[in-house]
């Protein structure tokens, strides 16, 4: 299995999961030029996308789910209250609605030899979800956009082998930086964005010595550094698993351009 991250960050989201068989993006929040070039980066066919699983309706996902769905139509998944969401968003322009595939939280969702489950996520949106693919007995997670962590989620993400995990704001850059309040109460509230501090704790949680790489991701522009960020999330990492980096690769994923092609 191959995961990327073609863009992740407050500005875009877009992440590429690729099987023998399968290749599938997960949010669609930046413009399709930006998609094809980050897929052409890793030699991927825009062509080969075989469905788009989106985890809520906040521009930053979807952004670029119209253009991309007139020139590659394919088929798109989520809950419905996320379907029925972007359906207003006028942004977007027409494409085909029989696109359209509606699940539940907790359902599987077979593309060729993957199969990819739904979870729920707490985050400020209509009934928003993010992802884990299995293939070939490997397992790949996203979990972005999460408030708090919760039972569900740690269980999902227990036996990945690579993930992408939100590592939002540094605490004290948010509370003294410019945003208003209401949106520091939204962002640091059970529905907002896990901070680099949780993110860290999460991690620990769910370590496991048959996983060899994580990305930090959907890094705020206005409340984060990535140096930050990295050096938060491991030091609560390696105060509960000390050496798990030589197993482990931490990274950073890129705001703007592809990070590292992960094969797992």
């Amino acid at each position: 299995m191959r995961l990327c991250s073609i863009a992740s960050g407050s500005s875009g989201n877009c992440i590429f999961v690729g099987s023998d068989e399968a290749n599938i993006l997960i949010d669609v929040g930046i413009s399709k030029k930006r998609i094809e070039e980050g897929l052409n980066d890793i030699d991927v066919s825009p062509e080969s996308i075989d469905a788009i699983f989106i985890t809520h309706e906040h521009s930053d996902h979807i952004q670029g789910l119209g253009t991309w769905l007139r020139k590659y139509p394919c088929r798109v998944f989520s809950t419905i209250e996320t379907l029925n969401a972007i359906l207003h968003v006028k942004s977007l322009g027409k494409f085909d609605q029989d696109l359209f595939c509606d699940i539940l939280p907790g359902d599987d969702i077979e593309i060729a030899d993957m199969k990819v489950k739904a979870f729920s996520i707490p985050h400020d949106a209509a009934n928003p979800v993010s992802y884990s693919v299995v293939s070939e007995g490997k397992k790949i997670c996203v979990a972005t956009d999460i408030g708090i962590f919760t039972p569900d989620i740690e269980k999902e993400l227990l036996s990945c082998n690579a993930m992408l995990l939100e590592a939002n704001h540094d605490v004290h850059m948010l509370e003294a930086g410019p945003y208003p309040y209401v949106l520091k109460r939204r962002i640091l509230g059970d529905n907002g964005h896990l901070s680099n501090e949780n993110s860290g704790k999460l991690l620990a949680k769910v370590w496991n010595e048959g996983l060899s790489n994580v990305f930090l991701g959907h890094l705020s522009k206005e409340n984060n550094y990535p140096d930050l960020a990295y050096e938060t999330v491991k030091e609560e990492l390696q105060s509960v698993h000390p050496g798990c980096l030589e197993i482990t690769k931490l990274s950073v994923a890129f705001r703007d351009k592809p990070s590292e092609l992960v094969i797992v």
